[in-house]
């Protein structure tokens, strides 16, 4: 399997999944047009975010459309999830401080 963040590294392709985020599917050709790039650029980053289980791919009369597939992203989802913990921890702590800053000192002004 390819390393998703070297695959995300690339802002080309960061900013193909935000446009099939925002859509139901998108032809290859909504994405030249949406992102300013030529044709065999957008396949190319749509070729290496479908051989990393990013997006899917269907065959349709007026081309292939691709959708944004989720799951693709577990793998940086799990590995984000210590960070939320600690982030959360950290603003639980910020908001305890601050309750008892007011209780001191009074209400804020």
């Amino acid at each position: 399997m390819p390393d998703l963040f070297s695959i995300l590294a690339e802002p080309s392709r960061r900013r193909i999944l935000d446009a099939l985020r925002e859509s139901e599917g998108l032809l290859v050709k909504d994405l030249v047009a949406a992102l300013g790039l030529s044709q065999p650029n957008v396949s190319k980053h749509l070729r290496v975010l479908r051989t990393a289980g990013l997006v899917s791919e269907s065959a349709e009369r007026q081309g292939r459309r691709y959708r944004l597939r989720a799951e693709g992203l577990r793998g940086v989802d799990a590995w984000l999830d210590p960070y939320r913990a600690f982030w959360t921890d950290r603003l639980q702590d910020l908001g305890d401080h601050l309750d008892s800053t007011r209780t001191h000192e009074g209400p804020p002004r």
